[in-house]
C-alpha cells in the first residue's frame, strides 16, 4: 500500500473487507430470520437484545488485536522481520488469554448484564439461554481477530473473506438444522454461531502458518515482550475502548427499548440488524486506511496519506449511498424477512428508512478515524465517539416519552450525533495534529 494510486490500493484492500463483513453480518442475520420465522417474536427478541453485549466482548477482540496490527503494519512496512515475528507472538498470546477472561466474565455474570438491559419478563429465560451459549464459543473468535489482523496488517484481506465464507455457509446450514429441523431454538442459533466461529479460527491458523512462515511458531518459539504487550494494549486500547463506548451507548438504548415491550423490542432487532449493513463500508474503510496509515508512515512516505485519506472517504460515502438507496426502496421487503407481524413491522420499516441517509454522514467521517488510529492518535476517535453516544443517549432518553418525536428518537437518535462527531472529526484532521508522535516503532526503541 505504500506504492501506485491510494484510491487503487484502498479499494483493492477494502473490497475483501467490506466482504468479509458482510459475511459476518450475514451471522446474525440468518440467526434473526431462522429465529424470527421458526420460534416468532419473543424468541426474535431473545436474540436481538443481547447484541450490544455481544459486540461488546467483539470490540474488545478487535481493538487489542487492531492494536497489535498496527504495530505489525509499521514494523512490516519498515522491513523489521524478527520485531515483526516478536509483535505477532505477543499478541496471539495476550488476545487469546483475554478472550479466555471475558468468557469467564461474560457466562458468569449473565443475569446481572440482563437484568442491567432490562430485558423483559416473557423475553429473559430465552436471551439468558442465547446469551450464555454464545459466550461459550467467544474466546473463537477473539483467536480469528488476531490472526485476521496479522493478515490485513500486511496487505492480506483477502484470505479472511474466504474463512467468511466457509464459515457463513456453515452457520446458515447449522441454523436451518438446529433452529428448523432439530427445534433447538435460540440454543441452536448461538451453537451454529460458536461451531462457524471455531472453524474460522482453526482456518485462519492454517493459512497464515502455511502462507507466511514468518508467522509460523514452534511452541518454544513463542516470545511474550512485556514492552510490546504493553504498546499492544496502549495502542489498541483506544480503539477498544471507542468500540466498547459503542456497545454502551448501544445498550443503554436498547435498554430504552426494552422498556417499550417485545413489539418494539423485535422491531428494533430487525431494524438494527438492517442498519448494521449500511455502517459496513465506513468500518471498511477505517480498517483499511489504519492499515494504509502504518504502512506509509513505515516507509517514511507521509505525502501520500493525506491523498489517500480524502479519497478513502469519497469511496466510502459512494458504497454507503447505494447501499442506503437499495435498503430504502426494499424497506417493507427486507422486514417482512424475519417473520415481523402487526405494528412491529411498521415500527421496523420507519427505522430503516429513517437511518438510511443518516449513515452518509457517519460515513464522511469514521474513516478518518483509521488515519488516526494508524497514527498513533487513537484516543482521538475515542473522544469523538464518546461525545457522539452521549449526544444520542441523552436523546433518546430526555425525548423517548415526548410528542415530538417520542419512540421514533429511537431511530432519529443518530443523525445529533453523528453530526457533531463528524465536525469534530474533520476540525481535527485539518489541524494536521495527527501528523505528531506518528511512528510508533521509533518510539518503541
Amino acid at each position: 500500500m505504500v506504492e501506485g494510486k491510494p484510491w487503487i490500493s484502498i479499494l483493492i484492500f477494502v473490497i475483501p473487507i467490506i466482504l468479509g463483513l458482510l459475511l459476518q453480518q450475514l451471522y446474525n442475520t440468518v440467526d434473526s430470520i431462522v429465529v424470527g420465522n421458526t420460534n416468532g417474536q419473543i424468541s426474535l427478541s431473545a436474540v436481538g437484545t443481547t447484541g450490544s453485549i455481544t459486540f461488546l466482548f467483539l470490540a474488545i477482540a478487535t481493538g487489542f488485536s487492531s492494536g497489535n496490527g498496527i504495530l505489525i503494519a509499521q514494523f512490516f512496512g519498515a522491513n523489521n522481520i524478527k520485531e515483526l515475528r516478536t509483535c505477532a507472538s505477543t499478541g496471539i498470546i495476550l488476545i487469546l488469554l483475554i478472550g479466555l477472561l471475558s468468557t469467564l466474565f461474560g457466562i458468569i455474570f449473565t443475569n446481572q448484564i440482563l437484568v442491567f438491559l432490562d430485558v423483559p419478563s416473557e423475553v429473559f429465560p430465552e436471551a439468558r439461554i442465547y446469551f450464555i451459549t454464545y459466550m461459550a464459543g467467544i474466546l473463537f473468535q477473539f483467536g480469528y481477530n488476531i490472526y485476521a489482523s496479522i493478515l490485513r496488517s500486511i496487505g492480506d484481506s483477502n484470505a479472511t473473506l474466504y474463512f467468511l465464507l466457509i464459515a457463513s455457509i456453515l452457520n446458515i446450514i447449522l441454523d436451518i438444522y438446529f433452529v428448523s429441523n432439530l427445534k433447538m431454538g435460540v440454543f441452536g442459533a448461538a451453537l451454529a454461531t460458536d461451531i462457524s466461529q471455531l472453524l474460522c479460527f482453526i482456518a485462519a491458523i492454517i493459512y497464515t502458518i502455511r502462507k507466511y512462515p514468518i508467522f509460523t511458531f514452534k511452541l518454544k518459539e513463542f516470545i511474550y515482550s512485556k514492552i510490546i504487550a504493553l504498546k499492544t494494549l496502549t495502542t489498541g486500547f483506544p480503539i477498544a475502548f471507542q468500540l466498547i463506548v459503542v456497545s454502551i451507548g448501544t445498550s443503554l438504548i436498547q435498554r430504552a427499548v426494552n422498556g417499550f415491550g417485545p413489539i418494539l423490542t423485535a422491531s428494533y432487532t430487525v431494524g438494527y440488524r438492517i442498519e448494521a449493513y449500511m455502517t459496513l463500508p465506513c468500518n471498511a474503510f477505517q480498517t483499511a486506511l489504519s492499515t494504509y496509515t502504518g504502512q506509509n508512515i513505515g516507509a517514511s512516505k507521509m505525502n501520500r496519506i493525506n491523498s489517500g485519506a480524502i479519497q478513502g472517504i469519497l469511496l466510502s460515502i459512494s458504497i454507503t449511498l447505494l447501499i442506503s438507496i437499495i435498503i430504502y426502496i426494499f424497506s417493507s421487503e427486507l422486514v417482512t424477512l424475519f417473520g415481523l407481524t402487526g405494528q412491529s413491522v411498521e415500527y421496523a420499516t420507519e427505522h430503516i428508512k429513517t437511518i438510511a441517509f443518516t449513515m452518509l454522514v457517519l460515513a464522511a467521517y469514521v474513516p478518518l478515524f483509521g488515519v488516526f488510529q494508524g497514527s498513533g492518535h487513537s484516543q482521538v476517535p475515542t473522544i469523538i465517539a464518546i461525545f457522539a453516544l452521549t449526544i444520542r443517549v441523552i436523546m433518546v432518553y430526555v425525548l423517548r416519552y415526548s410528542e415530538f418525536l417520542g419512540v421514533s428518537i429511537l431511530w432519529w437518535n443518530g443523525i445529533f450525533g453523528f453530526s457533531c462527531a463528524f465536525c469534530i472529526a474533520w476540525s481535527y484532521y485539518l489541524s494536521g495534529l495527527w501528523k505528531k508522535n506518528a511512528n510508533l516503532v521509533k518510539r518503541l526503541k
